[in-house]
């Protein structure tokens, strides 16, 4: 496996690993993106639909602002976690949205 970069997505992937995933397995990945209204969200998720994600589009009661949820189930390599990232807040951009990082349970065998 490549060295994985020193940057955010970089450091989100080793606390994965760290964590007990198996970084050369498929695991779900939830990306976030921020969306200013509902109907941008909506509008973001169809497109990343498009690429093959399942998405959600859900309101934050407590800071009363949408995130567009893109799921997908892949080997999480670095280059192709930062690839998903530039393709999604490219998307997001075009309804005044922003990628916001992500997240999984990660696959590490449960003890």
């Amino acid at each position: 496996m490549k060295p994985i970069p020193n940057d955010a997505t970089g450091k989100a992937l080793r606390l994965i690993a760290k964590n007990g995933s198996d970084l050369t397995k498929p695991l779900e990945m939830d990306f976030f993106v921020a969306a200013p209204s509902e109907e941008a969200g909506v509008s973001i998720a169809l497109k990343a639909g498009e690429l093959g994600f399942t998405t959600s589009v859900e309101l934050d009661d407590e800071d009363q602002e949408w995130t567009c949820y893109c799921t997908m189930v892949l080997v999480p390599d670095y280059s192709e976690v930062v690839k998903i990232e530039q393709q999604l807040d490219s998307i997001a951009k075009e309804y005044g949205g922003y990628a916001d990082g992500f997240g999984t349970f990660g696959n590490a065998e449960e003890k």
